[in-house]
């Protein structure tokens, strides 16, 4: 879980992923929610400012369409005061624990039943 409104959200993600390898953990399946979306900030370049972006003036959209899109289901975008995604958070994370409990269990339905009600 990442505060995405923090303004070194990035270098905390590397200490997460240092202390995951020092752990090792981190060949673990993990996802990354990125928290606070309705907290994001960010400042409009001027129209002739020609130096690059920096991540302080990125919109959201545009952070999104970054590395972290390269991580497909594994990264979420979220808001849990606002409740904004969160239905797909429950859903992927249900999804992704039914896979490992099927590959650890294939013979148990239990998973399957309780999506059908």
């Amino acid at each position: 879980m990442v505060d995405i409104s923090h303004p070194d959200f990035e270098e905390q993600i590397q200490v997460v992923n240092q202390t995951l390898k020092e752990l090792e953990a981190a060949d673990k399946p993990m996802m990354m929610i990125f928290n606070k979306i309705d907290a994001y900030s960010w400042v409009e370049k001027e129209p002739d400012d020609l130096t690059p972006p920096t991540k302080e003036n990125i919109t959201l959209e545009e952070l999104q369409k970054t590395w972290m899109a390269k991580m497909g289901d594994d990264c979420l975008f979220i808001s849990a005061r606002e409740k904004i995604n969160i239905e797909q958070l429950r859903d992927t994370i249900y999804k992704k624990v039914r896979e490992l409990h099927v590959q650890k269990y294939p013979y148990n339905d239990f998973l399957y039943n309780i999506s059908e009600e």
